[in-house]
């Protein structure tokens, strides 16, 4: 029986994970998680028995204890619960499906107790993947990808049959991306998009915050920073191409010019299952794919448009706090957009700016990282008043 701890379990990472824990009998929910929404997490509760439970938001962990006090759940409260469960001595596996910088305390946890952690919280490798990866290889834990994209570029690695040369074997990583509801669109076209808009993606079923930064492209730039430290690659071996049928989750092309890619239905439950289940694989039942449906194309992004992804490329290049800066100006921003407050391509322009405001600190401390974080957020919301 493998112990599964969610976090984020009422998110879209959650909710996948849980089905893919009630499809296998030898995984075991054994601890959850949630910010706020403590009415789908009671019915999680209910339903699958965990032995914990952890809700960040204190007054609303203190309204579900009550809640759920017929169950034998214990509940936990704020980052303190998170990286308790994240580090507990039985959980086996870590579904980090936390939404931003949120997730890279208790992922850090989970690093020091040595756990097997299936990683959807891009997050906190864009911020920190340094101190992360280089934690991970002295502790041993175990980071293995549950991305559709970094889980393909997992797979498709692993059809190297010479581990020793990788640097010399491996020629290029190709992530996909879907792009969004707007490819092909001008910035004339993209002034005046709402919320509602940005938020209908064409294949995929994403939280809000992760839908708009597909919508411009930053989902795929924090990608990208996100495959350097999971491949130990040069930003110059990392190439996006949009593939809008989402079929192709990414590719990894060779010295000798052999490409191999990892192809499935737009569905999350594939890598979940195999970052739990890696390197043994499960039936799954489904999800597969339909090939004969549609033809599968491939085009460049249009980084002119979309400035997102070259501002989060640039981030990533130049390293130390800046990435910090890139994500939470990100943050900030789409939040501001999701309620109306700036348009969509202000999100651009106010990471763009935040980023040339910061002064970059080389190696940063934990908390350094998170100082920089702060001062991206508070400098877009100063910045507000001067849009428009």
């Amino acid at each position: 029986m493998k112990n599964i701890v969610i976090l984020g379990a009422t998110g879209s990472i959650g909710t996948q994970s849980l089905e893919v824990i009630e499809a296998n009998r030898g995984f075991r929910a054994f601890a959850l998680s949630a910010h706020s929404n403590i009415g789908v997490l009671e019915t999680q509760i209910r339903k699958f028995r965990p032995q914990f439970a952890c809700v960040t938001n204190e007054e609303k962990a203190a309204e579900l204890k009550i809640k759920t006090a017929d169950i034998g759940t214990k509940i936990l409260a704020g980052t303190a619960g998170l990286e308790e469960i994240a580090a507990h001595p039985e959980a086996d596996t870590v579904i980090t499906g936390i939404v931003g910088i949120a997730g890279l305390a208790p992922t850090l946890a989970a690093v020091e107790a040595k756990k097997r952690i299936g990683l959807a919280n891009k997050e906190t490798l864009v911020t920190a993947g340094d101190m992360v990866m280089e934690r991970a290889g002295q502790t041993g834990a175990e980071i293995i990808p549950v991305d559709s994209e970094h889980s393909a570029v997992f797979q498709c690695l692993a059809a190297r049959v010479n581990r020793d040369n990788f640097d010399s074997e491996v020629k290029r990583i190709l992530l996909t991306a879907s792009g969004g509801p707007f490819f092909g669109k001008t910035k004339n076209e993209l002034t005046q998009i709402t919320a509602k808009e940005a938020l209908r993606h064409p294949n995929w079923s994403m939280g809000a915050k992760i839908t708009v930064d597909s919508a411009t492209l930053m989902n795929k730039g924090l990608e990208v920073i996100e495959a350097k430290h999971l491949f130990g690659v040069p930003f110059e071996k990392i190439d996006v191409f949009v593939h809008r049928q989402s079929i192709v989750h990414s590719m990894v092309e060779f010295a000798d010019n052999a490409v191999i890619a990892q192809l499935g239905a737009p569905d999350m439950k594939l890598p979940i299952q195999y970052a739990i289940t890696y390197p043994e694989r499960l039936s799954m039942h489904g999800n597969e794919p339909d090939l004969t449906k549609t033809p599968l194309t491939f085009d460049k992004p249009d980084f002119e448009t979309f400035r997102c992804l070259p501002l989060a490329i640039s981030a990533g290049k130049t390293g130390g706090t800046m990435p910090a800066v890139l994500n939470g100006a990100n943050e900030a921003a789409v939040a501001l957009f999701l309620n109306g407050k700036i348009r969509f391509l202000d999100i651009a322009d106010l990471v763009e700016g935040a980023m040339c405001a910061h002064k970059t600190m080389k190696r940063p401390s934990l908390s350094q990282i998170f100082e920089a974080d702060k001062w991206a957020r508070e400098y877009v919301c100063a910045k507000l008043h001067t849009l428009h």
